[in-house]
């Protein structure tokens, strides 16, 4: 990917930028920021090198889905990203 970030996640850690919550319905009524789901997709931005006996399995670019409440929400630069561990994702897209 272009993003190229200052932060180097470790071990089977991986930084992810969720994707943007949906601004409208299908019925085109728009929800408040306040009333938005927190997004269950993201983009892998960065992936740390794994533990010993385990490599990590996602890459940078990928399209990955993740639990709810996954993650730590940090911000890089002024964007927001989640970095959480390997085991948090749960399939990518």
């Amino acid at each position: 990917m272009a993003n190229k970030l200052n932060v180097t996640p470790l071990h089977d850690r991986v930084i992810v930028k969720p994707a943007a919550a949906e601004e409208k319905t299908a019925g085109g009524i728009i929800i408040p920021d306040t009333a938005k789901e927190k997004p269950q997709r993201g983009t892998v931005i960065a992936a740390g090198p794994g533990k010993k006996d385990e490599p990590v399995t996602v890459k940078e670019g990928d399209i990955v889905l993740y639990g709810k409440y996954a993650g730590t929400e940090i911000s890089i630069e002024g964007e927001d990203f989640l970095i959480m561990r390997e085991s948090d994702i749960l399939a990518i897209v």
